[in-house]
């Protein structure tokens, strides 16, 4: 695990295959992160986390820095669900030389030369897994899994893969088995899970209905800050509710 006093900053790092520009970027991180968009990176450097020089007519040079970074910010926003702002003060801190902030979780993590396996290490990201790798993976047996799926606790994609949110369902799942907590017994969990992705889905509608170009990520990271919260939330009502039991 890497600490923030082994990141150098954006501006000490330096370019070690000369300049880019935004389409060989996208070829560089396509294979990691599909689906990123031109307009995502540039919505990226609206919000200042990257900041690429410019030639004198005005185009961007992106720099082996540059991409790296934008691998560690990218990571972050797909793997364990951070808004941009706690992203932003992280990088920020290390920028200015100081000692950031804990993550969330307690990660603490800072960018670097970052390949795909070592993306995949620093935000526990797994690639999709086949029913026998899921199963593999989480001791869980065939018939526990299938209960999962039956009250959609864990949902396959149409090639019958598995995400990582549905490995860490399972695991989770498992560990409430153990104190006699069934699969039957958490369809609640499921509905309240869709009432809650309504209520971030509405919210985040003014955005989704705009056309401009960077939208589509300005929704992303509004809907994974309502997220954050929503699950701060019910993790704080839960708590609260139990905290009778330490008294």
């Amino acid at each position: 695990m890497l600490n923030a006093k082994q990141a150098p900053s954006q501006a000490a790092l330096a370019p070690r295959r000369g300049v880019m520009n935004i389409g060989q970027v996208l070829s560089r991180i396509d294979a990691d992160f599909t689906g990123i968009t031109a307009s995502k990176i540039r919505f990226l450097e609206e919000k200042g986390l990257i900041v690429p020089a410019r030639t004198a007519a005005g185009y961007r040079k992106y720099t082996e820095a540059d991409v790296e970074r934008l691998r560690f910010i990218l990571a972050l926003q797909r793997d364990q669900y951070l808004p941009l702002k706690v992203i932003k003060d992280y990088l920020d801190a290390i920028d200015r030389g100081e000692e950031p902030p804990q993550l969330p979780g307690g990660a603490s993590l800072a960018p670097r030369s970052v390949d795909a396996e070592q993306v995949d290490e620093l935000a526990g990201h797994l690639r999709p897994v086949s029913r026998a790798e899921l199963e593999g993976a989480t001791g869980a047996s065939e018939a526990f899994i299938d209960r999962l799926i039956e009250y959609g606790l864990a949902v396959p994609d149409e090639d019958g893969h598995f995400d990582e949110h549905a490995v860490r369902a399972v695991k989770a799942s498992l560990v409430l088995a153990e104190s006699g907590i069934e699969p039957r017994h958490l369809r609640p969990f499921r509905t309240a899970a869709d009432r809650e992705l309504g209520i971030i889905e509405s919210s985040i509608s003014p955005l989704t209905g705009r056309k401009d170009p960077s939208a589509a990520a300005r929704a992303a990271d509004a809907a994974a800050g309502i997220a954050d919260a929503v699950l701060a939330l019910h993790g704080a009502l839960v708590r609260g509710g139990l905290a009778h039991l330490d008294r």
